[in-house]
């Protein structure tokens, strides 16, 4: 038995950065201690995503 398939219901792969969360914190200018709390989160590895959502900066005007 076959079947045909449309091509506009295939969906493509989704792919997401991982980002090792010590250069993650290098790239986005983090603090050691939040580099702390998000080896203590994550692990040494996370998503991009929810290494932007949960990440932390001080304010620059402080």
């Amino acid at each position: 038995m076959t079947e045909a398939i449309e091509t506009n219901n295939i969906e493509e792969p989704v792919f997401r950065r991982i980002w090792s969360v010590a250069d993650f914190a290098r790239r986005y200018r983090l603090g050691k201690e939040e580099e702390i709390k998000l080896i203590a989160r994550f692990g040494p590895f996370a998503s991009e995503p929810e290494l932007l959502k949960t990440a932390r900066r001080p304010a620059p005007f402080y």
